[in-house]
């Protein structure tokens, strides 16, 4: 009963008028429901765009509010320490006992009102370091290593130094005392002359519990410094560790975060804004992870560093507030449909009938078998449509058979090439060995038979993907197709394996193609759409190949040759010499 009931409401709607007027209405519907749709779009997103700015703002203050609290208090102990007369003294004259006497005094009573209770001085004239903890540990042995200008990781030191004034801040793993801290750095100058640093630390985790770590839904905040680095973060892996003697394209900052280019320029010049003062809160909408997020910049001048929020605005701001818009709009194309459906019940039976006719007739063969309708409104002109349409099917059906016939030979060509790098394929490049060898028949000329492998191809796919493989294949195929002369062959014969046929070619010419092909692939590393570079290197057999020998005897002589490339070391060449190599054999190559 249920399946009959189904087939009268198909055949309803797809026989009747009422069927084609329901289906009308439902695209009239569509018609307004897209700038019903937009407009709600756009009210929605302007009032999320309204709140979440201000959300932002405020947001971003109380970050900077709890940033500066946290540190500033350390900041000011520490300066106040490296205007000490006493350290100043110290400083000046470290081999004096009674001066240093006195500056570990001051910086023993220091040590007690730091957060941390620990403290470090390094006095520039020696280079020597002095370090406690707040167990004391080192009580007796206070002067822990003396820095060097060799040494990389030093260059913290040197780099703070050089800043000549203030107090800036570092994130960073000391390898000598085996601590990572956010360390307060301030350089102890007496007039203009620097007479070395002192500072403390504040742990990082610590540091990241107590303002970074606070759980709010939709919001992410961070520390970083001027150029962007990962200062503070609640996932450790985001920190820039020893990100003040880092190069600056290794340094791990907000900007990787984001998607576009376009944004991080945006970033930049948020930053530089709130700087200088031109602003005490930024936000703008970026895109991180291909996400829409909205990201607030706000800086902590005595620190140096910058606050960002990022702030997903769907997770902060409930849409079901919009509800109520969404009804109204909803009930604003119930009408528009029903106005739609009382306009298309008013079309004309007989002419859809013609209609409806002569389709059966195109759809039976009968091109010519069509009754036009000549009036000026749509259902004439689709008649006429459909007539002219018949007549020209009719007519281009030799032309498209021709078109299938060229179509078919297009594929037969493509059948010879290898999809991926548009060189020759085996098949392509097994006539072609064919070719060559008739032609060599008659001259009398020898050729050359290059086998190339790509070395360690596998760690390509397995480390970075096989689209990155695809691409180093691609980038492998210019550079060794660059090598060759217009009427030299090259053809993909396996996954990372290649063969080349080198035309009238003697010892001396293939030995000097088989190293151009080494050197041009080594030169330079494979760069991928994400800037990561890859550097890659071929092992090369290759062999002379008579004018009577089979193309299975040749590759097994390259093939030969290729393994004593490999055994010597990858990524260079051998010619194949049979007092050298042996009797060829070795089954590693895929002739099948």
């Amino acid at each position: 009963m249920l399946t009959m009931h189904a087939n009268r409401v198909r055949l309803f709607f797809l026989s009747s008028l009422k069927g084609r007027v329901l289906v009308l209405t439902l695209m009239a519907l569509l018609a307004v429901a897209v700038p019903s749709a937009i407009a709600f779009s756009w009210i929605v997103n302007l009032t999320v765009v309204k709140l979440g700015t201000l959300f932002a703002e405020k947001q971003i203050l109380f970050d900077r509010y709890r940033g500066l609290e946290s540190l500033m208090r350390e900041v000011s102990l520490a300066e106040t320490v490296a205007r000490s007369p006493a350290i100043l003294a110290w400083a000046q004259d470290e081999g004096d006992p009674a001066k240093a006497q006195r500056g570990l005094a001051e910086l023993e009573h220091y040590r007690l009102s730091f957060k941390d209770k620990s403290y470090f001085m390094v006095i520039g004239r020696s280079g020597n370091y002095y370090f406690n903890d707040k167990d004391n540990s080192y009580q007796n042995d206070r002067k822990r290593y003396t820095l060097s200008r060799e040494n990389p990781r030093d260059g913290w030191y040197y780099k703070t130094e050089a800043l000549g004034s203030g107090c800036h801040l570092n994130v960073d793993h000391d390898d000598n005392l085996q601590v990572t801290k956010v360390w307060i750095n301030c350089v102890i100058r007496q007039g203009e002359h620097v007479l070395g640093i002192i500072g403390t630390g504040v742990d990082l985790s610590q540091f990241i519990r107590e303002v970074v770590d606070i759980p709010q839904t939709g919001v992410q905040s961070m520390f970083v410094d001027r150029n962007g680095a990962v200062q503070a973060h609640r996932d450790p892996r985001l920190v820039d560790f020893h990100s003040l003697t880092k190069d600056l394209k290794a340094k791990k900052t907000v900007f990787l975060l984001l998607d576009d280019e376009e944004d991080r320029a945006a970033l930049s010049l948020m930053m530089a804004q709130v700087s200088r003062g031109d602003a005490l809160v930024q936000s703008r909408f970026m895109r991180v992870d291909g996400h829409k997020t909205l990201v607030g910049v706000g800086y902590l001048d005595r620190l140096g560093w910058f606050n960002i929020t990022l702030m997903d605005v769907d997770a902060i701001i409930d849409r079901r507030l919009f509800a109520p818009i969404a009804v109204l709009l909803a009930a604003i194309l119930l009408v528009a449909a029903a106005l739609m459906t009382y306009l298309f019940k008013r079309s004309v039976l007989d002419r859809l009938a013609r209609v409806e006719t002569s389709v059966n007739n195109v759809r039976g063969g009968a091109f010519t078998a069509v009754a036009a309708d000549t009036a000026q409104d749509e259902i004439g002109r689709l008649s006429r449509a459909l007539d002219e349409m018949a007549r020209a099917v009719g007519d281009n059906t030799d032309r498209l058979e021709a078109m299938v016939r060229e179509r078919t030979e297009t594929l037969e060509r493509l059948a010879h090439a290898d999809p991926l790098t548009g060189v020759l394929n085996r098949r392509g490049f097994e006539d072609a060995f064919a070719r060559e060898q008739n032609r060599a028949g008659r001259t009398g000329r020898q050729s050359g038979l290059v086998l190339v492998d790509l070395d360690l191809f596998k760690s390509i796919n397995d480390k970075h993907g096989h689209q990155a493989g695809d691409k180093a294949i691609i980038e492998i195929v210019g550079r060794l197709s660059a090598v060759l002369r217009s009427y030299d062959i090259c053809a993909r014969w396996g996954g990372d394996e290649f063969f080349l046929l080198i035309a009238e070619c003697d010892l001396g010419a293939l030995s000097s193609i088989a190293s151009k092909l080494v050197s041009v692939v080594a030169r330079e590393p494979v760069r991928l759409a994400d800037g990561t570079e890859i550097a890659m290197t071929v092992s090369v057999g290759a062999c002379l190949v008579s004018s009577s020998q089979s193309f299975q005897a040749a590759a097994a002589q390259a093939d030969a040759a290729l393994y004593a490339a490999k055994h010597d070391g990858r990524g260079t060449f051998a010619i194949y010499d049979a007092a050298r190599h042996g009797r060829p054999g070795r089954p590693t190559l895929r002739l099948g």
